[in-house]
C-alpha cells in the first residue's frame, strides 16, 4: 500500500512491528510505503487529505520482472516524512479522475500501472550499479546504492559525512575518496545538487512561497537558497517559477 499526502498534516504518530512510536509532520507530497503484512498504526492529530493505492504482491512482481528483468525485487520503505513530488502528481491526477461524475475505469487502471512502477523504480532493493568500482578506489555496490538511498532521502535534513561513512564501513576520510571516485563529485556538491534539483521542482510545479520550497529544500532561508543557486545554476529562485 502506497498514501500520498495531498494536504499538510502536522503531528502524525506512527508505529510498526517493534511498537516505538515515531512522530512527524505530514507535508505535501509525503509518502508511505507499506510492504504486505505489515503491521502499521498511525494516529492523527489533524483531518488528513490523502490518496491510498493498493498493488498486490503478484502485480509488483510482474511490475518488477518488467522493469528489471527479475521479478524478486523487494520493497525498501523510504525514511518517515519524504516528499515524493511524482508521486504527488500521479495522486492528483487519480484525484482528479476519481471526482469526476463517470470516471474512466480504463484511465484510472493505467494510471495505477503508472504509479506501481514508478514505486518499484524508486523504493525497490533491485541494485542498478554497474559492476564493482571498489578495485579502483571507489565504493562497493552495495556501499554505493546504501549512501545514495541515504542522501536521495535525507538531503533536505543535515547529514554527516560521519554518519555516511559509518554507512560504508570506512573512516570519513577514506569515504570522501571514495565517494568521489564513485559518483564524480564529493559529498557535500552531490546533497547541494540534489537540494537544488528538489527546489527546482518544487518553484516550478507547485504553489508554495520561494521561503517554503528553501524550507523544504533543506536551506537555511530563502537568501541562502538564492545564493547557491545563482551560483550553481546562475538563475535566481524567481526566474526558475517564471518558467511555469
Amino acid at each position: 500500500m502506497v498514501a500520498v499526502m495531498l494536504a499538510s498534516s502536522p503531528g502524525i504518530k506512527v508505529s510498526f512491528d517493534d511498537h516505538t512510536v515515531h512522530e512527524y509532520d505530514g507535508d505535501t507530497g509525503t509518502i508511505s510505503v507499506i510492504p504486505a503484512n505489515t503491521e502499521r498504526n498511525v494516529t492523527w492529530s489533524s483531518t488528513c487529505e490523502k490518496v491510498i493505492v493498493t498493488v498486490p504482491p503478484p502485480r509488483l512482481l510482474e511490475l518488477a520482472a518488467h522493469e528489471f528483468g527479475s521479478g524478486q525485487a523487494v520493497l525498501q520503505a523510504p525514511p518517515l516524512g519524504v516528499i515524493d513530488l511524482r508521486a504527488l502528481h500521479l495522486a492528483e491526477m487519480l484525484k482528479m479522475e476519481l471526482a469526476r461524475e463517470v470516471p474512466n475505469k480504463i484511465y484510472i487502471e493505467s494510471l495505477i500501472t503508472i504509479f506501481g512502477v514508478h514505486i518499484v523504480r524508486n523504493y525497490t532493493g533491485v541494485e542498478k550499479f554497474p559492476p564493482s568500482r571498489k578495485s579502483g578506489g571507489g565504493l562497493s555496490n552495495r556501499s554505493a546504492l546504501r549512501v545514495r538511498e541515504m542522501l536521495e532521502s535525507r538531503f533536505s535534513s543535515k547529514i554527516t559525512v560521519a554518519e555516511l561513512a559509518a554507512v560504508s564501513g570506512l573512516s570519513p576520510r577514506h569515504f570522501i575518496q571514495a565517494f568521489t571516485r564513485t559518483f564524480g563529485e564529493p559529498p557535500h556538491k552531490y546533497v547541494l545538487r540534489l537540494r537544488l534539483n528538489f527546489a527546482e521542482k518544487l518553484l516550478v510545479e507547485s504553489v508554495l512561497s520561494i521561503a517554503e520550497v528553501a524550507h523544504l529544500s533543506g536551506f537555511s532561508d530563502q537568501s541562502h537558497m538564492t545564493a547557491t543557486m545563482s551560483k550553481y545554476r546562475n538563475r535566481t529562485p524567481r526566474q526558475v517559477r517564471q518558467q511555469r
